[in-house]
């Protein structure tokens, strides 16, 4: 029975390569030319610092940009709320998601079920796994999610024959 998986995944490598290409931007620009504006990356979380909201916005900016050169699809990126620490300085935790949550993935089952296309949706851990009953019915499928889902970066893996 022909099928595919459904999955959200982000390449780490290149992630920490466009981590290291924009420190190494932010040190050459002149305007944070005395600043302390950085980011560092643990495990999935990316952590921007900067003197000011300016500057942090602006850190976050080349970031963004290095990480769409890289290919990584900034839809992946959470940005969580922007902190004060020492003095004038600020942070900002960027979360990477990876994988299909399971809010995400129960919408996309209730989407198939929904369309009265003949397939079988089933989540498996953080991927949903889509069966049919000809290679067709699943192209639909796809091109059914691709137009639906389009907050969240996907990948259609697995494809089965």
């Amino acid at each position: 029975m022909p099928s595919f998986d459904i999955v959200s995944e982000v390449d780490r490598v290149e992630i920490r390569n466009a981590m290291d290409q924009a420190n190494k931007e932010i040190s050459t620009r002149f305007d944070f030319k005395g600043s302390d504006a950085r980011v560092e990356l643990s495990e999935t979380v990316l952590v921007a610092y900067a003197d000011d909201d300016f500057k942090l916005s602006q850190a976050r900016d080349i970031l963004v940009g290095k990480l769409a050169k890289r290919g990584v699809d900034v839809r992946c990126l959470e940005l969580g709320n922007i902190e004060k620490i020492s003095g004038n300085k600020v942070k900002q935790q960027i979360t990477v998601r990876q994988g299909v949550n399971t809010e995400l993935a129960k919408r996309i089952v209730k989407l198939l079920k929904d369309s009265k296309l003949k397939v079988q949706a089933s989540i498996q851990g953080e991927s949903v796994r889509v069966s049919g009953a000809k290679r067709d019915l699943l192209q639909e499928a796809i091109q059914l999610v691709r137009k639906a889902v389009t907050d969240y970066p996907l990948q259609y893996q697995n494809f089965r024959d």
